[in-house]
């Protein structure tokens, strides 16, 4: 299951996304915004953030209008690893080197169809592990400790 969350200004792209999940039947939960009214995308990508660390969902997906402020959210929840991405390439360079495990897009820079381009393969990808493993356990001591142990 997908968590996704979008303040006002990823509303509209997160409603494509959504369409584009239930095309390819991709179960999601969409922790908000739901409404075009003004919203402050640190809560969003803050609920989004805390059900993928949780294990309620395995992976998420956030919006705002650049996508950075709402991924800067999610990536202070502990564990979380979420990826600002504005084209293919990276997005499958954070699934198979560094895990991510969320997502961030901005509406305002993102196309609708670059946009399904760049979720299909952050979903598709999968870690490679082996030398990579050995820096995202770096990233995860930083999470635990404060310091790579």
């Amino acid at each position: 299951m997908l968590a996704l969350g979008s303040d006002h200004a990823g509303l509209p792209l997160k409603k494509v996304i959504m369409s584009h999940l239930d095309e390819r039947g991709i179960a999601y939960k969409d922790y908000g915004t739901f409404s075009e009214e003004s919203a402050h995308y640190p809560e969003y990508g803050l609920k989004a953030a805390k059900a993928v660390a949780s294990g309620e969902c395995d992976q998420g997906i956030v919006f705002c209008g650049t996508g950075i402020g709402i991924g800067i959210s999610a990536n202070k929840v502990k564990g979380i690893r979420c990826a600002i991405c504005s084209e293919p390439y990276s997005a499958m360079m954070s699934r198979q080197h560094n895990d991510a495990n969320m997502l961030s897009m901005g509406a305002r820079v993102v196309g609708d169809e670059l946009a399904k381009m760049i979720v299909d393969v952050f979903l598709d990808g999968r870690f490679q592990g082996g030398r990579h493993l050995v820096r995202v356990n770096q990233i995860k001591d930083i999470d635990r400790y404060g310091d790579i142990k």
